[in-house]
């Protein structure tokens, strides 16, 4: 199924398939916060070693396939499939939007 995506929310996604840190990181504010599994990590410098991470760590699918705005949030749920623990799984990936970047985000089961 494909979904229509916010700006900012489309270029995340299709960055991450690229596996380019750098490129995922440039889509947040400069100060922006990510969690992931019970972690955060503020700045782009942190956010772009965080994926670089996870792209090292592990080999991985995301296909957003649901998409819901709650409290100024917009939630994306997607399929995630790869080589880490509890694969396959559907998460949430929780934004909040500061203009035309993402100034948090949250992933969640």
């Amino acid at each position: 199924m494909s979904i229509d995506l916010p700006g900012v929310i489309d270029t995340y996604f299709r960055a991450d398939k690229t596996g380019r840190a750098s490129a995922i990181s440039e889509c947040f504010t400069p100060d922006a916060v990510v969690t992931d599994e019970g972690n955060t990590y503020t700045g782009r410098d942190a956010i772009r070693q965080w994926m670089a991470n996870a792209s090292t760590r592990y080999t991985y699918t995301v296909e957003p396939f649901g998409i819901t705005e709650e409290g100024g949030r917009t939630v994306v749920t997607s399929h995630l499939v790869g080589t880490f623990p509890g694969s396959p799984v559907d998460l949430r990936y929780i934004f909040v939007l500061k203009g035309d970047l993402i100034a948090e985000l949250e992933i969640v089961p």
